[in-house]
Parts: C-alpha cells; sequence; structure tokens
C-alpha cells in the first residue's frame, strides 16, 4: 500500500508544480535576472546529470571508461568537432576501454 500513497502524492506533487508555474505572474517572468537564471538552468541541470551519471555508480564515486569517453568528448569540443562527432568519439572511446579491460 506505502508504493500506491507514494505515487499518489508524487502525482499531486507533479501536479502542484505545474499549477504553481501557470500562476506565476508575467511581469515576474520578465525580469532580467529571472530570464538569465532560467537560461542558464537548464545548462546547469544537463552538466549535474552529465557528472552523477559519469563519476557514480550506486552510492560510490568511480573513475571507469565512462570518465575517459567524458574526457574524450571534451577533447573533441575543444577542437570544434560537430555534435555527432563529440558523441561518437564518447562513444567509440567508452566502448573500446570497456572491450580491452573487460
Amino acid at each position: 500500500m506505502n508504493f500506491w500513497i507514494a505515487i499518489g502524492v508524487t502525482a499531486l506533487g507533479c501536479y502542484a508544480v505545474k499549477l504553481a508555474g501557470l500562476l506565476v505572474p508575467a511581469g515576474l517572468l520578465e525580469r532580467p535576472v529571472v530570464r538569465r537564471l532560467a537560461a542558464l538552468l537548464p545548462v546547469a541541470l544537463l552538466a549535474a546529470l552529465t557528472a552523477q551519471q559519469t563519476f557514480a555508480d550506486g552510492h560510490a564515486l568511480v573513475l571507469d571508461a565512462r570518465a575517459a569517453g567524458l574526457g574524450a568528448a571534451a577533447v573533441a569540443l575543444v577542437l570544434r568537432a560537430p555534435f555527432l562527432a563529440v558523441v561518437g568519439v564518447a562513444v567509440v572511446v567508452t566502448a573500446g576501454l570497456r572491450a580491452i579491460t573487460g
């Protein structure tokens, strides 16, 4: 039964967040600080998600092939490679290291 209570609370929380977003006055959203934060928030969230997925394994920090793939992607970005090439480099390096290390 606790499972269904958690689902219900989560659904109500999601609805409340959406409703709060609709109730925010338009004037507040037009402020320069809010606009700047809204522009930077997706980048920060994506960076946090990338770091968590790259360096975490359950409850422990790890340094494995994923970190090497991220490093290779960073090098490709510095070299101004197209986005698909950056993703491809990360995949090839990660898969290659996993194949080598077993």
